[in-house]
């Protein structure tokens, strides 16, 4: 690459490592969260646990960082040997692009089918994952067909922004992905979830009360609390506040109503509530709209130099690779964001609900229940975690114990 060619590709591509940056500082939640006690991971699980999680956890990153630069490859390969096909397909650019994102799209996921088997495979050595394999094949086929209707508009919609505005399509591809990550958060609650899951309202009781009250102690509004039937993919337990105003609601999986104790539901749930009452999914959006146009740019600059198709669908191989390489980046620092978020939801969760004991033992359950690994390499924490690790998130309910919040 010349040094013109080169100094065309990093400018953009630091200019929205910076705009990360600059959004995750803005973004980052301004109430003061005490320091964690440090903790091993030794102090509260035994050597056995630990050996177990890491022979698990550790394979399974491995085979998912495998899919990824599978994925890369398959894009590369496609940028320097593009199909005949593909080519022909400019006579009907908008159908074509459809169609050449359709291909991508499900190329990828046939690829990647070896590997996301052997994970599974041992997912369910592990006693994690419950469902049958016709039922995996089952739900694969509609996270397919979703996946490839959202492609062809997706190929179709690139293609035409890229001939409308050949040089200017960036900001309109930002914009775009933008409203679809807003649509697809509000939305998705009431018409992608029950396509793979019951959603049954929580009958009145404890439970119910319980969330209803925490709900109303933490200022927020909740349309409806629901029980999820996770228990037929997984034995692992979880809640989550989703979707936007209306289309907001609180679910429960049903191994968590099965598997813990009052206490431990209430802070899951005040955790949950937090994101809620922090604003943590306008937080998202606010910084995806920060970094969206200038990654968007950056991706446009390197597609640029992968390859010399313009607005056609042969260029949809490279604007697939320049996307995915200024996202890594920009998702490491998405990541740091989402932890401090993480922190905060958890320190909120014990004031709201109390009970540190309740927390630190479901850190405990919840971590072996799930296989996590408890002693994660720091660069796996840094640059690819989302949450803290268990033993940071056990040191945070010490911290707050003693200081006798």
């Amino acid at each position: 690459m010349r040094r013109a060619s080169c100094f065309r590709v990093a400018w953009p591509g630091l200019l929205a490592v910076a705009a990360a940056e600059g959004a995750r500082r803005l973004l980052t939640p301004r109430a003061p969260v005490p320091a964690p006690v440090a903790v091993r991971p030794e102090d509260h699980f035994s050597a056995a646990e630990i050996a177990r999680a890491r022979a698990y956890a550790r394979p399974q990153l491995a085979l998912a960082l495998a899919r990824s630069a599978l994925d890369a490859a398959t894009l590369a390969r496609l940028v320097r040997h593009p199909p005949g096909a593909r080519r022909r397909s400019a006579s009907r650019p908008l159908l074509g692009g459809a169609a050449t994102a359709v291909g991508l799209s499900t190329a990828l996921t046939l690829q990647a089918l070896p590997l996301r088997a052997i994970s599974r495979r041992r997912a369910r050595a592990a006693g994690l994952d419950t469902q049958s394999w016709r039922a995996w094949a089952e739900d694969l086929a509609k996270a397919t067909a979703i996946q490839t209707g959202f492609a062809a508009a997706a190929g179709a919609a690139a293609v035409h922004a890229t001939r409308r505005w050949p040089r200017g399509w960036w900001l309109a591809g930002a914009a775009g992905s933008v409203a679809f990550g807003t649509g697809l958060a509000a939305l998705a609650p009431v018409l992608l979830d029950p396509i793979f899951n019951d959603f049954k309202p929580l009958p009145e009781g404890q439970t119910r009360g319980d969330v209803l009250a925490l709900a109303q102690a933490a200022g927020v509004a909740v349309r409806e609390v629901y029980s999820v039937d996770a228990s037929r993919r997984t034995t692992a337990a979880n809640a989550y506040v989703t979707g936007i105003g209306p289309s907001r609601r609180v679910v429960l999986f049903d191994t968590l109503l099965e598997g813990f104790d009052r206490d431990q539901i209430r802070l899951v749930v005040a955790h949950e509530l937090a994101h809620v009452r922090h604003r943590d999914v306008p937080r998202s959006i606010a910084y995806a709209a920060c970094v969206a146009p200038v990654a968007a740019l950056a991706a446009q600059r390197l597609s640029w130099e992968l390859s010399d198709e313009r607005g056609t669908p042969g260029a949809l191989p490279a604007l697939g690779l320049a996307t995915a390489i200024v996202g890594f980046p920009v998702g490491v620092i998405g990541s740091r964001l989402s932890r401090a978020v993480e922190r905060s939801a958890d320190h909120f969760a014990l004031t709201l609900a109390g009970a540190p004991d309740a927390f630190i033992s479901f850190e405990r359950e919840i971590a072996l229940r799930n296989v996590a690994d408890l002693d994660p390499p720091r660069w796996v924490s840094v640059l690819l975690a989302s949450h803290p690790p268990t033993a940071e998130r056990i040191g945070a309910a010490l911290a707050f114990k003693q200081r006798g919040c």
